[in-house]
């Protein structure tokens, strides 16, 4: 069989299932992969898995998309190796799961952490066979206080939350959750069951990975690459998020990104893909289909 053959052999396996891919040695991802049409890769935030897509993925199917989800090594069901959580190799696991797919014409969804993977892969990889970008609350440009950041984060605070991460991580877990979801004495827009049930996925990550990847989305300075996402590219961001301030992140991604369209759901905390479902879902559809 030629190797033409082969590839759409592969690809008609590969549509409606769930499978692992092998990204590097013995490291295997966990990707889900449904529907037919154009290829949209969503990339999940930190600490969480695919799972937390469970309400896009439905409607981009029903869009008539292709719809692709994976495991973050270290988190969900993928390998759980001790190292290569800096963004070089995530951006390399991205890449890896391109080629095995055969996919062209990709549009790549990145929320929060997953933000830095789908700009590093431009920088990388030269953006190879994307067509289409989505930020939803990333982390991207930088968020590390420095002399030439002066309105980031301190370096204290990470220290801080990774202490609690050693001491316990899923005590940790649950009060990062209402802060990431808006959870307050007056504002309890997620049931108490679902967010248990984040809480959940999130502990399922390994603890190695849990603080090396805040270590890389914390410290990692993508200023001088957002230049390189040269597609349409579609910047999301609550102005109420209290875990990625988009003062310091989207608003100034909107500058340093080429062709992007900028939108500001007010009110809205981090955890947009729950608490701002519908609203994220149109206008996901609304620009992929443009």
């Amino acid at each position: 069989m030629s190797q033409k053959n082969n590839n759409e052999a592969r690809k008609k396996e590969t549509i409606g299932i769930d499978q692992y891919i092998q990204t590097a040695p013995n490291v295997q991802l966990y990707v889900k992969d449904y529907g037919e049409g154009k290829p949209v890769i969503l990339i999940h935030g930190w600490p969480l898995s695919n799972e937390m897509w469970e309400y896009q993925m439905e409607a981009l199917i029903q869009n008539n998309f292709r719809v692709i989800a994976y495991d973050r090594r270290g988190f969900g069901k993928s390998s759980q190796p001790w190292d290569g959580y800096d963004y070089d190799t995530l951006a390399d696991d991205l890449k890896a799961i391109i080629e095995y797919l055969n996919l062209e014409n990709v549009a790549l969804v990145g929320f929060s952490m997953g933000g830095g993977e789908v700009v590093r892969y431009f920088s990388r990889h030269g953006g190879k066979g994307i067509t289409k970008a989505v930020l939803i609350a990333s982390i991207t440009p930088f968020q590390l206080q420095t002399d030439s950041n002066p309105n980031g984060v301190p370096q204290e605070k990470y220290d801080v939350m990774a202490s609690q991460i050693k001491e316990d991580r899923i005590s940790f877990l649950d009060n990062f959750g209402k802060t990431f979801f808006g959870v307050s004495f007056i504002s309890k827009p997620i049931s108490s069951a679902l967010l248990h049930y984040y809480r959940m996925l999130c502990s399922f990550a390994s603890p190695q990975a849990t603080l090396a990847c805040a270590k890389s989305f914390s410290s990692t300075d993508f200023r001088n690459e957002m230049k390189t996402v040269t597609v349409p590219t579609l910047i999301i961001h609550g102005d109420e998020d209290k875990t990625v301030p988009i003062e310091i992140t989207s608003e100034i991604a909107a500058k340093l990104i080429p062709d992007n369209t900028f939108l500001i759901y007010e009110g809205a905390p981090h955890g947009l893909f729950y608490i701002e479902k519908e609203r994220l879902n149109a206008d996901l559809i609304q620009f992929l289909n443009t």
